[in-house]
Formats: structure tokens, C-alpha cells, sequence
């Protein structure tokens, strides 16, 4: 059996293929998190990465996690996708595995942008509502919905109404 020899053009794609799938692998939708389980977290922000293809951040979160009293009571920015943020305040609780870091998932730069979120820095204090995986099986990591910074709230999912 003869193999015909690769072109140098094959092996170009080639290389661009695998260098970009564990980038692909490692981004997932929506459909991997417990959207019916919203999550509180609060803590300060320990790394921090501000760019495509959306904002990530490490979370080091309180050491005595509660949630606030007024958390269902918050006013909540309307966005442009259908959101009854109401509700998932309502529905908030704290995580129940208790690991002291998460990362955190936000949403494009172009939206963050739309919002008028400020940069978040090393040291920021912030607080989260957003959804982990079903049954919080693997790392911890939570899709931010809502964050806090400054007292002020910005939605994740879609551009302000």
C-alpha cells in the first residue's frame, strides 16, 4: 500500500486544526449549566483575563459565603433578551460544594462594552448570580447572568433594552 506524500498545504491545515481545537473543546454554550439553579457568589476577583471570546475572571470567593438580604428585593437593568431576573433572584442560593475559587465566565468584550462594565481588576470585590454545571459536577465554574460591581448591577445575556 503507498500513501501519497501530504502537501505542504495539507499540513498547514492540518496544524491550524489541532492548534485551535482544545480552544474549541474548551469553550461550551449554555446547554452544559443548570440554568434552573441560579448561583450567589460574592468575593474579589484574583486573575483576570479582559478579552475574546468573552471575559473570564478567577473569583476567590468569602470566606463565610451568605446570601444578601436584599438580594431579592435588587433592581435589575433591562436587557434585550427575555430574562425574568425577578425570578432567578428569587430562586438564588449558595453553592452547596465549597470551593474558595471560581472561574468565572462573562460575557463577549462587545457586550460587557454595551453595558458600560467597568474593568474589573485583581482586588475587586463582586458579586455574581449566574448558573454552574448541572449538579455542580466538574470545576467550578459559573456562567455569570448578573454582576455586581460597585453596588451596580449589569446583565450578562444580551445588550441593555
Amino acid at each position: 500500500m503507498t500513501f501519497a506524500r501530504p502537501t505542504r498545504r495539507s499540513v498547514v491545515a492540518a496544524a491550524g486544526a489541532l492548534l485551535l481545537a482544545p480552544r474549541a473543546f474548551a469553550h461550551h454554550g449554555w446547554s452544559s449549566f443548570d440554568q434552573t439553579r441560579p448561583i450567589y457568589l460574592s468575593g474579589r476577583a484574583v486573575a483576570v483575563q479582559w478579552r475574546n471570546p468573552h471575559v473570564e475572571f478567577d473569583l476567590e470567593t468569602d470566606a463565610e459565603p451568605k446570601l444578601p438580604g436584599d438580594l431579592g428585593a435588587r433592581v435589575l437593568p433591562a436587557q434585550t433578551a427575555p430574562v425574568d431576573g425577578p425570578a432567578l433572584l428569587k430562586a438564588a442560593q449558595l453553592p452547596t460544594r465549597r470551593d474558595r475559587r471560581w472561574h468565572i465566565e462573562l460575557a463577549p468584550l462587545f457586550r460587557i462594552n454595551a453595558w458600560g462594565l467597568p474593568e474589573i481588576k485583581v482586588g475587586d470585590a463582586v458579586e455574581l448570580l449566574g448558573f454552574t454545571f448541572v449538579g455542580e459536577r466538574g470545576d467550578a465554574v459559573l456562567r455569570a447572568e448578573y454582576v455586581w460591581v460597585g453596588g451596580k448591577a449589569y446583565g450578562m445575556r444580551s445588550s441593555p433594552a
